[in-house]
């Protein structure tokens, strides 16, 4: 089956990406670039840097620019997903939803409305199985976003690997926060994964951090052969 691909560049999306690129056809990429930082839909750190990843992956992107706008940013999913069915002929759409029933809901009715089939192969998957599925799929992901306690500045751009599992797990249960972020605690940006033909390497960042929130902004990167 031809799907499109949701695609923010974090671990999830990716990662979902990759499991249904086993069975079905990735015949594009589609991402929202929403204006609003607390979007409720949509995924916001480095999410330019998409462009970039499809590169990597040589498939086409579709970008929409979207307000942000609680609901409203809908209709701008809705109009990609259109413009990916009309391009592209996709006949289902794959995203990372793992527990978001406000999320998952939604995408579900836009795709029933366009008559597309919509494949959540993350749905509801431990959110520490999810992270170490992440080191065995060889994805290399980067923290991009924290935005709770007890996280601090030293966790922006760290990859994670079986030493920032470990400390999520206890954070976890320590804190309840949801180590894979689903709560919002934290994002991710994914420099390399089994589908990129060329890398990403990070030549320029800025880091903005106070109060146990921040974002680690990509301002350069390079594609690098592997």
């Amino acid at each position: 089956m031809k799907l499109a691909a949701l695609f923010s560049g974090g671990k999830d999306s990716t990662l979902a990406l990759y499991k249904a690129s086993k069975y079905h056809e990735i015949s594009c990429l589609v991402s929202l670039i929403s204006q609003n930082e607390e979007s409720y839909m949509f995924h916001v750190p480095n999410i330019h840097l998409t462009e970039l990843q499809a590169r990597a992956m040589n498939l086409p992107l579709i970008q929409q620019v979207t307000s942000g706008v609680k609901e409203r940013e809908l209709d701008d999913l809705k109009m990609a997903l259109e413009l990916a069915k009309k391009e592209h002929s996709i006949e289902g759409v794959v995203t990372g939803a793992v527990r978001s029933v406000y999320q998952a809901q939604r995408v579900q009715k836009i795709c029933h409305d366009l008559g597309l089939w919509c494949f959540n192969p993350l749905w509801l998957m431990d959110q520490m199985k999810l992270l170490r599925e992440v080191i065995s799929n060889q994805l290399t992901a980067i923290i991009s976003g924290v935005f709770s306690y007890p996280f601090d500045h030293t966790y922006l751009g760290k990859i994670i690997d079986e030493n920032i599992i470990q400390k999520l797990g206890i954070f976890q249960e320590k804190y309840g926060i949801n180590p894979a972020g689903e709560g919002g605690e934290l994002e991710t940006t994914v420099l390399d994964a089994p589908m990129f033909k060329k890398k990403l390497v990070v030549t320029d960042v800025e880091i903005e951090y106070a109060h146990h929130a921040g974002v680690y902004k990509i301002k350069s990167v390079e594609l690098v052969e592997k």
